[in-house]
């Protein structure tokens, strides 16, 4: 194989732990790119040297700088499983790689812990948000987490005690596979380990408090999930939305109107892959969305204090699916649709009788399917109760040819 870039995975183990062809390609290179941490496996290497840095940018530059000479990439044990390898797949394609992987922090921590890694979820959180873990909590549960740096498990155990997940076990994995592998033990509510060792793995044991507020992946969580001032998509409603709305791996929602982020937070909830941007006008409701989206999971939401249709013109890259819940008029509607990628959806919600007739306007002009809901909800009348209806909603249903 006659690649000009090769990536190979190594563990604290250094050279030690690699195999022929890793050793082979070390040997052989002239240009040897990775972190401190790699680079001082090799010291001996007659191979000039560049460090990452706290930017990959300036590793990529070198890579493109020598060009047609042999360049190695060091990379922590798997190099795409969260690692350098899918930046470069990305920059490069494949077609101008070779990777040599080494065992991944996942599956040293989970054989020295006997865990079925098919049994665990595996996230990161090296680089971002804390609050990408509140995703995964529930009542019981395995988490692997590789850390962002030594203080990520005193964060990581304050978290879970606010969360209601005081109780869940912790284990810290320190440099694994080296001659400082290390492991601490403790529960969430009583860890005092304010730093570790750098280098470390997070294995927690979810244990939900008695009280702790529990939130399912289905559609239409209650609105108690969210902070809202009262404009909110109901949670009935809500769930027949994202019905609708279809959300699939990978693709992109527009929540135009997001109010406080409801429908745009359980997209990504229902598909963490995904992504998508909520256009809010209102300040506090912008302010009640980015806070929904880190206590449900979801901190990757981006919120966009705008009104629509002229916010999207900051906008790039065009939706696979988009939903107006507020601020509904005929124009707003057209200028989704032209924004809207071929073969998108489009969900639209009315309570008005003009938000009403603009939908009725979009389905004439392009197509799509109107539905009505109407529900109603248990209330206290007097010592009594009755059912008490909500507004009805018109929802339009739209697939873009």
């Amino acid at each position: 194989m006659n690649r000009r870039i090769i990536i190979v995975g190594i563990g604290e183990d250094g050279l030690d732990g690699l195999g022929a062809r890793a050793r082979e390609a070390i040997a052989d290179a002239e240009i040897l790119i990775g972190g401190e941490r790699h680079l001082a496996f090799v010291p001996g290497s007659a191979a000039a040297q560049v460090s990452w840095g706290k930017d990959f940018e300036h590793g990529i530059a070198a890579i493109r700088t020598h060009e047609g000479k042999r360049v190695v990439v060091l990379a922590s044990g798997d190099p795409l499983h969260f690692g350098v390898g899918v930046t470069l797949l990305q920059r490069f394609g494949i077609e101008a790689l070779e990777i040599i992987p080494a065992p991944g922090a996942f599956s040293l921590a989970a054989a020295r812990l006997g865990w079925p890694i098919a049994e665990v979820n595996c996230l990161t959180v090296h680089g971002r948000a804390l609050e990408v873990v509140n995703l995964h909590l529930r009542p019981s549960g395995r988490l692997l987490i590789l850390s962002w740096d030594g203080t990520t498990p005193g964060k990581l155990a304050a978290q879970l005690r606010t969360k209601g997940y005081g109780s869940s076990a912790l284990t810290v994995l320190e440099n694994m596979g080296g001659v400082m592998e290390n492991r601490i033990n403790g529960y969430a509510e009583t860890w005092s380990a304010d730093e570790v060792a750098p280098l470390n793995t997070i294995a927690v044991e979810l244990r939900a408090d008695v009280a702790a507020p529990v939130w399912s992946r289905a559609a239409g969580l209650p609105e108690a999930a969210f902070r809202h001032d009262n404009m909110i998509t109901k949670r009935e409603v809500r769930a027949l939305t994202l019905a609708a709305l279809a959300p699939l791996p990978e693709e992109k929602l527009w929540d135009v109107g997001a109010g406080n982020g409801s429908i745009a937070i359980e997209w990504l909830r229902l598909s963490p892959s995904g992504t998508a941007i909520a256009i809010e006008k209102v300040p506090t409701r912008v302010e009640n969305a980015r806070f929904n989206a880190r206590e449900l999971g979801v901190p990757g939401l981006k919120v966009i204090k705008g009104e629509a249709p002229m916010a999207f013109s900051d906008l790039t890259d065009d939706p696979d699916a988009i939903f107006v819940g507020g601020g509904l008029t005929a124009a707003l509607l057209s200028a989704c649709w032209e924004r809207l990628k071929g073969g998108g959806r489009l969900v639209a919600n009315a309570v008005t009788m003009e938000g009403q007739a603009a939908l009725l306007a979009q389905r004439d002009a392009r197509g799509g399917d109107l539905i009505k809901v109407a529900i109603s909800r248990e209330a206290p009348v007097g010592p009594r109760s009755a059912m008490k209806p909500s507004m009805e909603v018109w929802q339009l249903q739209a697939t873009k040819k």
